[in-house]
């Protein structure tokens, strides 16, 4: 075997599948021959490289970039800083609809206690007192008879059976 080289076993096979057997006659080889010991050390230099490169290939592939940690904190600072600056803002994007809504409510009921009462006030007065101020009214000067306490309650434009 010292006649003949071990480029060719070296070439053909790959390290990593190499036997013990293999690799015993390589090392007795390469102690003689310098060629064959340098082709030995590139090979594995090669070996090591190419196991290197697939764990680096597999992480990329699975895993995160390197700075994608860095990039994702930065964001959210960033936005975080833009965020605090206006705080009624972010809360009157929450809350608009609601606040808007509460508003007009508290519109139509201001508007419906204070204008309609005062219209249908003025349509009573014209048409006479009211049952309420018949009855509760004790300071009147005319005495009411039960006809007209009775006609006051229940309507007077009814004729009566």
């Amino acid at each position: 075997m010292r006649d003949e080289h071990i480029i060719s076993l070296i070439e053909n096979t790959s390290l990593a599948s190499l036997s013990e057997n293999d690799l015993t006659v390589i090392r007795a080889h390469t102690k003689d021959c310098s060629n064959c010991f340098e082709a030995f050390q590139a090979a594995q230099v090669s070996l090591r490289l190419l196991k290197e490169h697939a764990a680096v290939q597999a992480a990329s592939d699975f895993g995160p970039s390197p700075f994608f940690h860095t990039r994702v904190l930065a964001t959210l600072r960033e936005r975080q800083a833009v965020n605090d600056s206006w705080a009624f803002g972010r809360l009157w994007r929450a809350a608009g609809a609601l606040a808007s809504s509460m508003v007009v409510t508290v519109a139509t009921l201001a508007f419906l206690t204070f204008v309609i009462p005062d219209t249908q006030l003025a349509t009573v007065s014209q048409a006479g007192p009211s049952a309420e101020e018949v009855i509760l009214d004790q300071a009147q000067s005319e005495e009411v008879s039960e006809g007209q306490l009775l006609t006051t309650i229940y309507g007077g434009d009814e004729e009566t059976r």
